[in-house]
């Protein structure tokens, strides 16, 4: 079956053009692979895990996390995004054991929103490697290449294909607080899906089972409204003998440019040879996202359960 269309009037082309963004309803999912690719941990707190980001949130938030622990691990994501009909899906493998830690990893997102009574298609691969180096015990800094190819046809957005790179710093200000600063997408291919901004996050662990995190992220591309700030905790049970733990999250956003705030959650199972992480997020004000997503971890060898970035 085949579709013919009618070249449009430049009077109709601004018609059409005004009428989809007037059905756009205010808070609803939009291209941005600042947060399509992140896991069930960093989204369960709010987005907040630039201070303290192992493994592979470290590839999407801070690439400097990754030095934070050592551990070997191969990690598995799937979520989905009622809203726009969003599959995302992740792949990593972290190794944190060397002199420089890094990661191998490949991203995928691709959603069909319904924009003017027209369904359309935006599909996001990404792929590249994150680095660090510990220049101290207490400064770490990092870096993440990545190749990106973005193809969309809905109205205003265009493709892209290219590299770009992130660059990260997490310094360790005591043994309880760390700080996370971050630049995204700094340099190479520009795309709507993937747009410059800087981040800024801090870690407080009063207790070894209790973490609290804030974070903060500025788009430095385009016009208008730009802010997101979030915030979370996570207390980590581990019962008998600490070889097994359960992370227990929940968090809040707040997004300046949707006007729009979410509530997050999420549980995990964490083990010394594996561990599950599953969470969900809502959009209580600005509209109704919703979004939940799982992954799956494996690791080769790693720290004890319950000492410092280990249970996350």
């Amino acid at each position: 079956m085949s579709l013919r269309f009618r070249p449009l009037s430049l009077c109709g082309a601004t018609t059409l053009a005004a009428s989809a963004l007037l059905v756009i309803p205010a808070g609803t999912a939009v291209a941005d692979g600042l947060t399509n690719n992140l896991g069930p941990r960093e989204i369960a707190v709010g987005e907040a895990l630039r201070g303290g980001s192992i493994g592979a949130s470290a590839i999407t938030l801070n690439p400097a996390g990754v030095a934070l622990n050592h551990e070997l691990v191969f990690e598995a994501g799937f979520g989905y995004r009622p809203a726009d009909s969003a599959s995302l899906f992740t792949a990593s493998a972290c190794d944190s054991t060397g002199a420089i830690p890094g990661c191998f990893f490949y991203n995928y997102a691709g959603s069909n929103p319904e924009l003017a009574g027209m369904t359309s298609d935006r599909t996001a691969h990404t792929a590249g490697l994150t680095l660090a180096r510990t220049l101290s015990p207490r400064v770490m800094i990092g870096s993440t290449v990545r190749y990106l190819n973005f193809k969309s046809n809905v109205m205003g957005e265009t493709g892209a294909a290219g590299f770009n790179w992130d660059a990260g710093m997490a310094v360790r200000l005591t043994e309880m607080v760390n700080i996370g600063l971050t630049g995204h997408n700094l340099w190479g291919t520009t795309s709507t899906e993937f747009p410059r901004a800087v981040g800024a996050g801090v870690l407080f662990r009063p207790a070894p089972s209790i973490t609290a995190t804030f974070d903060s992220r500025w788009k430095l591309d385009g016009n208008g409204k730009t802010g997101r700030f979030g915030g979370g905790l996570e207390y980590f049970l581990s019962p008998g003998n600490g070889q097994t733990g359960y992370p227990l999250r929940a968090g809040v956003l707040y997004d300046r440019a949707l006007g729009g705030t979410y509530v997050s959650g999420g549980f995990g199972v964490a083990g010394m040879k594996m561990g599950l992480d599953v969470a969900a997020r809502r959009m209580v004000k600005g509209g109704d996202e919703t979004t939940i997503i799982a992954s799956l971890r494996f690791y080769g060898p790693r720290v004890a359960a319950g000492e410092p970035f280990a249970q996350q």
